[in-house]
């Protein structure tokens, strides 16, 4: 029982990172229709920025979480401006094959600029051990510190959404574009704002990535961004609540897996919940089935 409760433990701060990432996909997805398969890329840019504030400058964990938000936030507003807004009124296969050639830039892009090594990411807050139960379950300050953030980072978008203007707006556009125009929205700027939302969500990600995994590298973002898509697409994408409790779910299953039974599954069980959620119930765990017009 007691290996049963720690590895619920080890899920929960897995799928912390999970939701984070995934809040990302489903907040650009419910506003435009898109999946932004160059995430990752902006997790890995974010969390390479901490590195440096950290190593270069000398901040503090917080600091420089506000410093990855803002990189990578600037990022995802340069990449909607150039590289998808000219295909807003293209076909959906075209923005497609565009996110993910983005996604292959910005991967070799980091290999050229941040070379191919690892690099061990700085520890720059102690990671005490809290065991209980005479020491059959541990939970690290690093696990409070991922979860505890993820939480604040979760009620803050809520808040973002549904109490203030910028949040009504993407409401709105996400509802109806056109109607939202003749109502005096900038659909333009409020679709930048969803980028940079989503974008200062992935950068959060990826800093609590390398306190949690101690690395960094430019590939980085590649498979945690895939697994967080899963999260969305299994709690149900463009549904908040849904990324949410998709990131845990996924993160709880996969230490379900590696710990029980092997690690080498890991991956693959991830992509076998995907092909099963979308044969069952492809709108997602907590989406609702809508009848399209025709």
């Amino acid at each position: 029982m007691t290996e049963f409760i720690q590895q619920i433990l080890n899920g929960l701060s897995l799928g912390s990172i999970y939701a984070l990432i995934a809040l990302g996909y489903t907040m650009v997805y419910g506003v435009i229709q898109l999946i932004n398969f160059a995430h990752g890329e902006i997790l890995m840019v974010g969390a390479f920025a901490a590195f440096f504030a950290i190593t270069v400058w000398g901040a503090n964990i917080f600091a420089a979480i506000i410093i990855a938000m803002i990189a990578s936030s600037l990022l995802g507003v340069v990449i909607e401006r150039v590289a998808y807004r000219p295909l807003r009124n293209s076909g959906r296969l075209a923005v497609l094959i565009t996110a993910i050639g983005v996604s292959l830039l910005l991967q070799n892009g980091g290999l050229m600029v941040f070379g191919t090594d690892f690099r061990a990411f700085p520890r720059v807050i102690e990671n005490t051990h809290y065991k209980f139960f005479n020491g059959s379950i541990t939970i690290t300050s690093y696990q409070i510190l991922i979860f505890t953030v993820t939480v604040v980072m979760m009620l803050i978008l809520q808040y973002i959404v549904q109490k203030t203007k910028v949040g009504k707006a993407m409401r709105a556009v996400s509802w109806d574009k056109d109607a939202a125009k003749l109502m005096g929205i900038n659909v333009d700027n409020i679709i930048s704002v969803t980028f940079a939302i989503g974008s200062a969500f992935a950068a959060v990600a990826g800093v609590l990535l390398g306190l949690y995994y101690n690395t960094i590298y430019p590939l980085m973002g590649l498979m945690p961004g895939l697994k967080a898509f899963v999260a969305a697409v299994l709690g149900g994408i463009g549904l908040i609540p849904g990324a949410f409790a998709g990131g845990f779910l996924l993160g709880i299953t996969e230490t379900m897996v590696s710990g029980y039974w092997s690690t080498k599954w890991r991956d693959p069980f991830v992509f076998i919940i995907l092909i099963l959620i979308l044969i069952i119930k492809p709108s997602g765990l907590l989406g609702r089935e809508e009848k399209e017009k025709v």
